[in-house]
């Protein structure tokens, strides 16, 4: 059996100290299994080894971020949080909990860590309140915590003395007295760079500089903007600004962390569930002023066409047609029907007065078509026309749905003109 199944057997029979020995030996033929790495360092938290359960976590979560294997970034970053709760680091542990529960929340046991530390952040008292502080990253920074050497000296502590060419060498801190990680030199202005992903809820923003004072630098957030300020140095100034954002965030809601090695920025996105497709939008955001008088244009043409005394005539739809010359405007033929060449100023056919004589046939149908509305006049013109004289029709929905056929009377036939 390999050690890392004889690792996994004593891990489950509680002998804590035999499974720390064979994931150690696993590791000195994996130095960066992320899988051995997370065993071990759970092993060593129940071995109440919370130091070195911690860096086992940290090495873990960069090694599985190396391989992208989410699974594992998620176990190790809950070993990470597990064991920074143990060494009483409650905001360091609430944060890196959180971002357990962001990749994924309904992983085995983290709801019951999660309540943990809330229960204990809200019984810590004044003299305390470093322990609510969160100096920690999403992802480890080299110097969070010591390395041991107990991955390659078989379990054995760090601060044993080996000795080179018969000398002592210095001795090896040991986690129980971490090394003060020294401020990085600043990153030069044109070597910082940034990155970003997202989540439905979230745009998640980094940007990668290095030594950046976290009491003089300046973070502003806007519903369209981003902005970040801090100064180098030598005495220039480091000016970042995303406008306009992709979209609206919510400015209350997003956080900001300075860190050693870069500075982590949530947005918060006012629509969730919306895509980014960029940091920033290519359309300017318009001013208040100009929104406000186009909505005032829109409004009032709105009004204009409805409260108009004259609105324009609604026109034909158009119908299928073989013609040549494309479809018949129905709305013209029907204004040309209105205007009787023949009729006199001052007769009753033009002035539209009651009959008094003539064809009495032909002025109830002038007066019926003069009285009627414009789709009523549309339907009588065009069945009219196209079934020869022999069909009327007064309905527009029933006459546009095609041509109108010749119906003659009974006992006649109706014939095609000789060409």
């Amino acid at each position: 059996m390999d050690q890392a199944a004889l690792g996994k057997a004593a891990l489950t029979e509680s002998n804590y100290a035999a499974a720390i020995r064979h994931y150690t030996a696993a590791l000195q033929q994996s130095p960066t299994s992320p899988a051995y790495l997370i065993q071990r360092s759970a092993a060593y938290q129940r071995n109440k080894d919370y130091p070195k359960a911690l860096n086992d976590a940290n090495r873990a979560v960069l090694e599985a971020r190396k391989r992208a294997k989410r699974e594992q970034i998620v176990e190790a970053q809950f070993r990470r949080g597990v064991a920074l709760y143990s060494l009483e680091r409650y905001g360091d542990a609430e944060f890196v909990l959180g971002v357990v529960k962001r990749m994924d929340e309904k992983f085995k046991g983290l709801e019951l860590w999660i309540n943990k530390v809330k229960l204990t952040l809200s019984r810590l008292g004044a003299e305390d309140e470093g322990k609510r502080v969160c100096s920690v990253g999403e992802v480890p920074e080299e110097g969070d915590d010591p390395v041991t050497d107990a991955a390659t000296n078989g379990g054995a502590p760090a601060t044993e003395e080996k000795t080179r060419n018969g000398a002592p060498a210095q001795q090896l801190p040991t986690s129980s007295t971490p090394i003060q990680p020294q401020q990085p030199q600043q990153t030069p202005a044109d070597k910082i760079r940034h990155e970003w992903y997202q989540n439905n809820q979230n745009v998640y923003f980094t940007l990668l500089a290095k030594g950046v004072p976290s009491d003089k630098a300046e973070i502003v957030f806007t519903p369209r903007s981003l902005s970040i300020t801090f100064p180098f140095a030598t005495g220039s100034s480091y000016d970042f600004t995303l406008e306009p954002l992709f979209a609206e965030i919510n400015p209350e809601a997003c956080t900001k962390r300075v860190l050693s090695t870069k500075i982590e920025i949530v947005l918060a996105k006012r629509t969730q569930g919306e895509k980014w497709k960029a940091l920033e939008s290519s359309t300017p955001v318009p001013d208040n002023p100009n929104a406000s008088a186009t909505t005032t244009t829109s409004t009032d043409a709105v009004k204009h066409a409805i409260l108009s005394p004259n609105p324009p005539p609604p026109s034909g739809p158009a119908y299928p047609t073989s013609s040549k010359t494309g479809p018949k405007n129905w709305d013209a033929v029907t204004a040309a029907a209105l205007k009787d060449p023949s009729a006199k100023p001052g007769t009753a056919a033009a002035e539209g007065e009651d009959f008094e004589g003539g064809d009495e046939a032909n002025f109830f149908f002038q007066k019926l078509f003069k009285g009627s509305t414009p789709e009523v006049q549309r339907a009588m013109m065009k069945s009219y026309t196209e079934s020869n004289g022999t069909a009327l029709s007064t309905n527009w929905e029933e006459v546009s749905k095609g041509k109108v056929e010749t119906r003659p009377p009974d006992g006649m036939e109706a014939k095609g003109w000789d060409v």
